[in-house]
């Protein structure tokens, strides 16, 4: 398969990046000078100076960092967080908790991200004459809702207009860009850092501001999550003329206020509208919000993407997860999507307006961004293999720069910040304690060597006088290693009512980091008796282990391999299905155990998941119809003291 990471430059992979990539960053002139100003009055230190951070910040973070240095880590053309952990998790075992924080802070992050950007394109309305106090939030909840309303039925039909409505977007934020820089050309000086020093040392709110400052690329960790739709050239070309669009928008919008005079006040006005023409702000306030409601969208199937990634790394309780077109990787989470809708909701309702939103958003990704900074030079060391002083002074720079916006972003705490940080933690708990939990069941996994078993389970398969259980049985198994096998499948098979069987096969699900990776060994443990498959699926796909399972055992039919063409399948003359029967065994926490607090919180909260996510059967795509489930008790600290006194019989 082609990496797509290394794809070629094409005019329809332009059009794709310009239509999902930037809708996060692409939004951002909405409300970025808006909150820089605020209701501060106009002078030029703060316009020019703010006007500079703006443009430093998006040339520095966004396109050296994140445009240049971060789209190198490509995972099989795939990034985002949980892409670049699986890429470099083997060389520390202090990766795990970073990834969590950053992916949990994404997350909470996309819930904001939708409300700000609709609602800052739906408040246009207010700048046209009779339309002043219409209600604006309604609308938003209206936009929003419908939004996630059609995300079961899929994106295929209207995506082929999101390049072009793209296209439209930025094309726009040049065309009102450039017309007010030629009205007001001396705004240019303002990319001179000189203004961006000043601006931070003698405007007394200059520091505080970064907050407002960062707004102008929040989408940077977005912008890498979508890297697998259309690769790294195609990204890189058209962010030139995407910088371009946002950095000539960021100074018309500067040039407008700088007409307004000395000490003007914006009076609740948006620079982003105000300077349109009035004839043109209907269809300007048009197409910002379908730039917003894209925008929205790759938020959504972002979240998706990291939620499925999240799963199949063993950080999220399993959900139902959906493809509703037949588009790659376009997929659908019932659960995640009414949670964000929630969120959503929720956000639009408590803020009311954007420019409360502003109050909350920007302050979670910082420590996204910071987690980025971490892992990515793990990645610069051990698979670019670059110099260590050098990723070592990248490091210090980039986390020099990310700790002074989380700072400047602090501020933001009280004001609406806590929210995203609160949902943060959410995440955080539910990710750590699934990880944890699922550590802690693996660890007390036991392994056993199969050799010893196997003139025990010959005999059963050949013993009339056990009822036979099914011609073909299946046992999914943790096992890595060709001779080893649970203890526990080993009791299922042998124990109690012993499973009687023509054919032992043992199926092993191997999680690759290759993203989309998908083959298959078959290794003959005992003629035509016990065999072991091995599957590798790839983190991004959604397993469906019957499926595979079948599908192998025809291609060893068809190829006559293992004699299993010369050999009774179970099928009869009334049914011509194979006997196939497909054991799964699950833990549930023994009443024996006795925790210390923390082992009782993780444990108690990944078995409580546990009740309310996917069956293995239906996480590992296996028919109910098929499958035997069985349970065997985790006992993970046994109860030692317990002091029985016997009574003395009268």
């Amino acid at each position: 398969m082609e990496n797509p990471g290394k794809s070629k430059i094409t005019a329809a992979g332009l059009l794709i990046a310009l239509g999902i990539i930037y809708g996060d960053i692409g939004t951002s002139p909405l409300y970025v000078l808006k909150a820089i100003v605020g209701e501060r009055p106009i002078s030029e230190l703060l316009v020019y100076g703010g006007l500079s951070c703006v443009f430093w910040t998006i040339s520095f973070q966004t396109t050296f960092k994140y445009i240049y240095l971060t789209l190198k880590a490509d995972n099989h053309g795939e990034g985002g967080i949980f892409s670049l952990y699986a890429l470099i998790r083997r060389y520390s075992k202090s990766l795990v908790i970073p990834t969590i924080i950053g992916a949990s802070m994404l997350l909470a992050d996309g819930i904001i991200t939708p409300p700000i950007s609709v609602s800052s394109a739906v408040e246009g309305l207010t700048a046209i004459p009779g339309f002043e106090h219409i209600p604006t939030v309604p609308i938003v909840i209206a936009i929003i809702s419908g939004l996630f309303f059609f995300q079961r039925f899929g994106t295929q039909k209207v995506g082929v207009a999101f390049g072009p409505i793209m296209m439209i977007w930025f094309s726009m934020l040049a065309f009102l860009g450039v017309w007010q820089l030629l009205q007001y050309p001396d705004i240019l000086r303002a990319l001179n850092p000189q203004y961006a020093f000043l601006f931070l040392k003698e405007y007394p709110e200059g520091f505080l501001l970064l907050g407002a400052v960062f707004l102008a690329t929040t989408g940077a960790e977005a912008l890498y999550s979508d890297l697998g739709h259309c690769g790294r050239q195609n990204i890189r070309i058209t962010w030139i003329f995407v910088k371009f669009s946002l950095l000539m928008n960021y100074m018309g919008q500067s040039a407008w206020l700088m007409q307004l005079g000395e000490g003007a006040m914006l009076e609740g006005k948006n620079p982003f509208f105000a300077m349109m023409p009035s004839w043109f702000l209907l269809a300007g306030i048009l197409v910002a919000t379908s730039a917003a409601i894209i925008a929205s969208q790759a938020l959504i199937s972002g979240s998706y993407t990291l939620i499925n990634e999240a799963m199949n790394l063993n950080f999220w309780p399993r959900v139902a997860v959906r493809q509703p077109s037949e588009v790659k990787g376009q997929i659908y989470i019932p659960s995640v999507n009414i949670m964000l809708w929630i969120g959503c909701v929720i956000m639009v309702l408590y803020f009311r307006n954007s420019s409360n939103m502003e109050a909350a958003y920007g302050l979670a990704i910082t420590l996204t961004m910071m987690v980025t900074t971490y892992l990515l030079s793990f990645f610069l060391i051990y698979k670019l293999k670059w110099n260590k002083i050098l990723v070592t002074l990248l490091l210090v720079i980039f986390a020099s720069i990310e700790v002074i916006f989380f700072i400047a972003n602090i501020q933001k705490f009280p004001e609406g910040g806590y929210i995203t940080i609160l949902i943060s933690a959410v995440y955080i708990f539910i990710m750590y304690s699934v990880y944890s939990g699922r550590k802690i069941s693996n660890k007390f996994t036991r392994f056993v060597d199969l050799g010893k078993y196997v003139p025990t389970i010959q005999e059963l398969s050949t013993d009339q006088e056990i009822p036979k259980f099914s011609t073909h049985l299946i046992y999914l198994t943790k096992a890595n290693h060709r001779h080893e096998i649970e203890e526990k499948i080993i009791k299922s098979i042998l124990a109690k009512n012993p499973k009687r069987a023509d054919v032992y096969w043992f199926l092993h699900i191997h999680r690759t980091t290759d993203p989309y990776a998908l083959s298959y060994d078959v290794s003959e443990l005992v003629n035509d008796k016990i065999i072991k498959i091995n599957i590798n699926v790839g983190f991004r796909i959604q397993p469906r282990a019957e499926l595979y399972f079948k599908r192998i055992v025809q291609e060893l039919i068809r190829c006559k391999e293992l004699n299993l063409h010369v050999r009774p399948d179970g099928s009869t003359k009334y049914n011509d299905e194979p006997d196939f029967k497909f054991v799964v065994i699950e833990k549930f926490l023994s009443v024996e155990n006795e925790f210390t607090l923390r082992e009782g919180i993780l444990l108690n909260t990944y078995f409580t998941l546990k009740k309310f996510s996917l069956s293995d059967e239906r996480a590992f795509g296996l028919d109910k119809s098929d499958v035997i489930l069985e349970h065997v008790p985790l006992v993970y600290q046994p109860i030692s003291n317990v002091e029985l006194v016997r009574c003395k019989q009268q």
